[in-house]
């Protein structure tokens, strides 16, 4: 019987290791509208804060909880004019996080409603969640 318990014991402790150390491991990204910045974490940590550029008046970035749905190295706007949007992280129909080289803009509401970076910052955080994979990076978009 002790053997048993033993046995079981250590199983649960495995699968509750598993499950903090898949937890602890998330990238999460949280975008400050307000703030205009993008603050991304890894297991808690934070590991980068950049300014952002989110939807200027009358182009709303959409505020939730959200996963990658798709990303692109690079994407050209279907919508807008055929505009590149490279590395672009998808989360919530045809919004994204991606590059832009309207970088005088950052840190203030200048875009159609999509996240924008810094090049060097969007290749990064692309690179990241490739990594990380869609299932373990969560962004969350907030006033």
């Amino acid at each position: 019987m002790k053997r048993l318990f033993l046995v079981f014991a250590l199983a649960l402790g495995v699968c509750l290791f598993s499950a903090v150390d898949s937890f602890a491991s998330k990238l999460v990204a949280e975008v400050s509208i307000s703030d205009q910045t993008m603050t991304v974490s890894k297991g808690g940590k934070v590991l980068y804060n950049w300014r952002v550029s989110t939807g200027r008046e009358g182009y709303e970035t959409p505020v939730g909880r959200y996963r990658p749905t798709r990303m692109y190295r690079l994407w050209h706007s279907k919508t807008y004019d055929n505009t590149p949007m490279p590395h672009s992280v998808f989360f919530h129909a045809g919004y994204a996080i991606h590059a832009s080289n309207a970088v005088k803009s950052l840190g203030r509401p200048a875009s159609h409603g999509c996240v924008r970076l810094k090049p060097a910052n969007a290749a990064k955080f692309y690179d990241m969640v490739e990594k990380a994979g869609r299932k373990n990076t969560r962004i969350i978009v907030q006033y």
